[in-house]
């Protein structure tokens, strides 16, 4: 079942975040994808500057028959731009696309689509593919940010993906409010493995939050702890699904079995078919 199918079908969805080699490194990028096995419905694929486009990924990923989410980003880019990705990622058959700002550097004066007008853009010239929107649950005006989100969605877009989340009580009020006022918008909440107390004190840093107990305890307390926010996630009746992040770039490979055994423990996945 693909990840379009699962939400349509209310059925909890899987998806895995991955960052994209710097080049085209096919192995390199199908082992980052294979990290969850078969788990994952979608690879959300990242879009960062010193690395191969979220474009030229999906691309890659899509031919070895996996369904990639493109990341398209907004910021330094004009309508022509993205009308000639929108149609390369169909030609593709790139059918998952998430719309962003960017974070990246550009020049003065550089031009910029809204968020809006993308998501337009690619339901006009991509019909049938599903178009997701960001949400920052940490942001301090409420308010403001659901003014922002709702013409994303009035736009096309059918699915919200928020920031990683530590704390289901920092995500319930602004998803409560999302459902309420659109209520077939599927949210997606980011879900991330903090093992170690740098790892930690990095993402609290980046997404301006306190994590007082993300470094205490030890490895398995901390995959524990991932294990409990994902059970919060599945148990709550605002969220449709998870996209898995990680904060290492290239994990080992039993990051991942750990990562699907707090799955499988939350309910998110069924037991091993041997168990």
């Amino acid at each position: 079942m693909s990840f379009a199918e699962s939400l349509a079908s209310r059925r909890f969805a899987l998806a895995l975040e991955i960052t994209p080699p710097q080049r085209s490194l096919p192995r390199v990028l199908g082992r980052r994808a294979g990290l969850l096995a078969d788990a994952a419905e979608a690879i959300n694929v990242i879009q960062r500057p010193d690395r191969q486009s979220s474009l030229e990924a999906s691309a890659e990923l899509a031919a070895l028959g996996a369904n990639p989410a493109w990341h398209l980003v907004t910021r330094g880019r004009t309508e022509a731009m993205i009308a000639a990705d929108l149609d390369r990622a169909a030609a593709s058959n790139i059918r998952q696309i998430l719309c962003i700002r960017g974070d990246h550097d550009v020049e003065p004066g550089a031009p910029e689509v809204t968020i809006r007008r993308a998501i337009g853009l690619a339901a006009g010239r991509m019909p049938g593919a599903i178009i997701g929107a960001t949400l920052n649950q940490y942001v301090r005006d409420r308010p403001a940010a659901l003014k922002n989100l709702l013409p994303k969605l009035a736009a096309g877009a059918s699915y919200v993906q928020t920031q990683p989340v530590f704390d289901l009580a920092a995500l319930t009020p602004l998803a409560g409010e999302v459902k309420a006022h659109v209520p077939g918008t599927s949210i997606i909440a980011m879900a991330m493995p903090l093992v170690s107390a740098a790892a930690a004190s990095g993402i609290a840093a980046r997404l301006g939050i306190e994590l007082p107990d993300a470094g205490e305890g030890g490895v398995d307390a901390a995959w524990e702890r991932f294990a409990m926010v994902l059970a919060g996630l599945v148990e709550s009746p605002l969220v449709d699904g998870v996209a898995i992040m990680t904060y290492e770039m290239d994990p080992h490979p039993e990051t991942g079995e750990r990562i699907l055994q707090a799955l499988r423990w939350a309910g998110a996945l069924p037991p091993p078919a041997d168990s």
